[in-house]
């Protein structure tokens, strides 16, 4: 657990005198699971995950302190969640910045002690007046459970205690701002209140509805419904009322306004309500005491995929927003403990394959990876996963956004590869779609209605031909290994086949064309593509093993094993590889290569990956080794698959512990960026990408690791072997 302000120096003796405390105190005896797997090292992140979900309902804070400033849209755009705790009278900050700076009624912050990202909790605890409070922000992502993965709720936990031996009288505040229901502030919203088994129900939405009507890049939402619902419990009130007038109440007597907010907003007048809660504990000893509330996000439709609108998963057996509600209220006691659980022992593996920078780093990326894609359901209730290609173009279903984000999912539950896949692979068989390779993407988000990329369905300028097309052969095998079976691959073979042959005429030695790192521009003879083009011809031949057709697997094995001869040869340069087969005194880092080892094709022989990680060490800036010689900048996400090519596991922390050190130290405060400069840890560009997920493939190349999750997924705990 990190604490926030006194000097770092003093930190173990601290943590030394806090030991002694939670030994006897039953607030941290139930903590203890939490706190004895707590990062033992510092760590700011960049931004602060608070409440996400999917590219619209994805809320951060960008400070390290909560109250340092407005919680933001991954955008950066203020989506304002603001929370007050109300001690003996006085009122304390521990969410958001004071309304009234410099005015009369100005709020102090409560001292913020710690701060703890974990892969489904956010943790912030802060002291002072003679309490302790954690303040917990709860997303059950737990993706082999699927029914609450997809369902669009975090929950809020405020967990209060006195720390002097007084009695001290305790109310909690909370409100969510109205104005996240829609794109800009001059767009009108409209709110309610319901009952839910007589629990008060606050809903806000925009006035106007416009269902998947507005697709791009950095927007936000502007139909669907805005939901806090406050768990039923003693000394619960809210309110619908403008902002000022909310926190004004509270800070007065502790108390929100008795009357709602009846006039609707417009734009001359811009009034966006908060929808505000609070919690009386009354008198708090050393006993804790804790309050919860639900914030949830209905969209009611959720993507356009070839012109039908689909339903969030969540909503596949006609669900209601309320049944969601309750369901989630009745499971929250199941699901914090799961959590809990879940956290513990995923931060244990994360830390015993790469060390604990490797964890924390792990962590932060762990739930931006979820909240890029939209989790929708088909018209047989099957999940589709649609990514969001965030602070880039805005694209949905890229596939070479798909191709890094896929590890972290491929560990914890495949299908949900598959269900990014099939949308593509649907797409992709149409006979609108005539070109022999992969496509690139399939619209702008979160309209899939076809490729807008390059030169989308009308010619092939600008496309990535041998990227797609590696790109899709390799996650297939990928998901066949850890399912056990081909079988999504044998529903759309005469597809793979078709890009299998057009790798085998043009894969090996690339014409001049995109590849994943498009920023880059084209390039010919690009060696690190034409790794792509060989895996993917072998992870074809590995899927006509699985399928039966064991003539074209031997052919398509052969085929690949002499292009990886041919390559050795044809990019040699002495003591590495180089960037281009025509480009001698060049180099760059060869990720492609790690699916040779992690599917265990043994293409390339260990002495490659050794030679090659050797010359990036020579490389290594004090945030990472670039990309290639062309540019001091790096991906996040290659570097860290480049890292699991590495001899030791010492050699492997070099780069992830570089990783780690740019999101601690990077100047830049926006949701982890996978693209930065490797000398000054400042973003290059991209942010809050799902393409982060990709730093979970070292935990891929822990075959014991992979089965033990795969196998709390309903999977075969043994994954496909690709060998004959």
């Amino acid at each position: 657990m990190e604490l926030v302000g006194p000097p770092a120096v003093a930190h173990n003796e601290r943590r030394k005198s806090l030991m002694k405390k939670i030994l006897g105190s039953l607030f941290f005896v139930l903590l203890a699971s939490s706190l004895l797997s707590a990062q033992t090292v510092p760590f700011r992140p960049p931004a602060v995950p608070l409440v996400l979900h999917d590219p619209y309902f994805s809320i951060w804070s960008f400070n390290t302190r909560l109250t340092n400033g407005p919680t933001r849209h991954w955008t950066g755009k203020p989506q304002r969640l603001r929370s007050m705790v109300r001690i003996d009278g006085k009122t304390y900050r521990i969410m958001g910045t004071d309304p009234n700076r410099g005015g009369s009624l100005q709020t102090p912050a409560l001292r913020q002690t710690g701060l703890e990202v974990l892969p489904t909790r956010t943790i912030y605890t802060f002291s002072g007046a003679g309490i302790a409070l954690r303040l917990t922000f709860l997303t059950p992502a737990l993706p082999a459970d699927l029914n609450a993965f997809a369902r669009p709720v975090t929950y809020i936990i405020w967990r209060v205690r006195s720390t002097d031996g007084q009695l001290h009288r305790v109310a909690i505040y909370f409100d969510a701002s109205s104005s996240i229901t829609v794109d800009h502030s001059s767009e009108p919203a409209a709110w309610a209140r319901f009952q839910l088994d007589g629990a008060p129900l606050l809903r806000a939405g925009s006035r106007l509805q416009p269902i998947l009507q507005r697709k791009g890049d950095r927007i936000g939402i502007d139909w669907g419904y805005l939901y806090v619902l406050p768990a039923p419990g003693p000394g619960v009130s809210t309110a619908i009322v403008e902002p000022s007038t909310a926190w004004d109440s509270f800070r007065k007597d502790g108390q929100l306004p008795k009357t709602d907010e009846l006039e609707p907003s417009t734009v001359a007048k811009a009034l966006f309500p908060v929808l505000a809660a609070a919690f009386h504990l009354g008198e708090v000893g050393s006993e804790p005491v804790e309050r919860h509330l639900v914030i949830a996000y209905d969209e009611v439709f959720s993507i356009e995929f070839l012109h039908q609108w689909l339903r969030p998963y969540w909503r596949r057996n006609g669900t209601t927003a309320a049944e969601m509600l309750r369901t989630a209220l009745a499971d929250f006691p199941t699901l914090e403990a799961r959590s809990r659980e879940f956290d513990s022992e995923l931060m244990s593996d994360l830390r015993r394959v790469g060390g604990e920078k490797y964890a924390l780093l792990s962590a932060l990326a762990y739930r931006q990876t979820f909240a890029a894609t939209g989790l929708a359901a088909d018209a047989y209730g099957n999940p589709l996963l649609f990514t969001k290609e965030n602070s880039s173009n805005g694209c949905i279903s890229t596939v070479d956004v798909i191709y890094p984000s896929s590890p972290l999912l491929l560990l914890l539950n495949p299908r949900l590869v598959g269900a990014m896949l099939r949308p593509v692979l649907e797409y992709a068989s149409l006979p609108r779609w005539r070109f022999p390779f992969a496509p690139h993407d399939l619209g702008t988000y979160p309209v899939a209605d076809g490729q807008v990329y390059g030169g989308g369905e009308k010619s092939a300028e600008d496309q990535m031909p041998v990227e797609e097309s590696g790109n899709m052969l390799i996650l297939a095998a990928a998901l066949a290994h850890a399912e056990g079976n081909a079988a999504l691959a044998e529903k759309y073979w005469p597809l793979l086949t078709r890009w299998a042959v057009y790798l085998k005429q043009k894969g090996f030695d690339p014409s001049k064309q995109l590849s994943s790192d498009d920023f880059a521009g084209p390039l010919a003879h690009n060696a690190n593509l034409s790794i792509k083009a060989i895996i993917g011809l072998r992870s074809y031949a590995y899927l006509c093993r699985l399928t039966g057709r064991p003539k074209a697997a031997a052919e398509y094995r052969a085929l690949a094993e002499q292009d990886a001869r041919r390559w050795m040869k044809k990019d040699n340069d002495g003591n590495h590889f180089r960037l281009a087969f025509n480009l001698p005194g060049t180099w760059s880092m060869k990720y492609n290569m790690v699916w040779d080892r992690i599917l265990g094709f043994h293409l390339f022989p260990p002495r490659v990956y050794r030679e090659e990680y050797a010359f990036y060490l020579k490389h290594l800036g004090p945030y990472g080794v670039p990309l290639d010689n062309r540019a001091l900048y790096t991906k996040l996400d290659w570097m860290l698959w480049t890292a699991t090519l590495a001899p030791s596991r010492r050699d492997f922390e070099k780069l992830a512990d570089a990783g780690y050190r740019f999101a601690d130290q990077t100047p830049d405060r926006v949701p982890l960026s996978d693209w930065y400069w490797t000398n000054t840890g400042k973003q290059t560009g991209f942010q809050a990408r799902s393409v982060v997920g990709g730093v979970y493939l070292e935990m891929l190349d822990h075959p014991a690791i992979w089965q033990k999750w795969l196998k709390r997924a309903g999977f075969p705990a043994t994954p496909a072997n690709p060998q004959p």
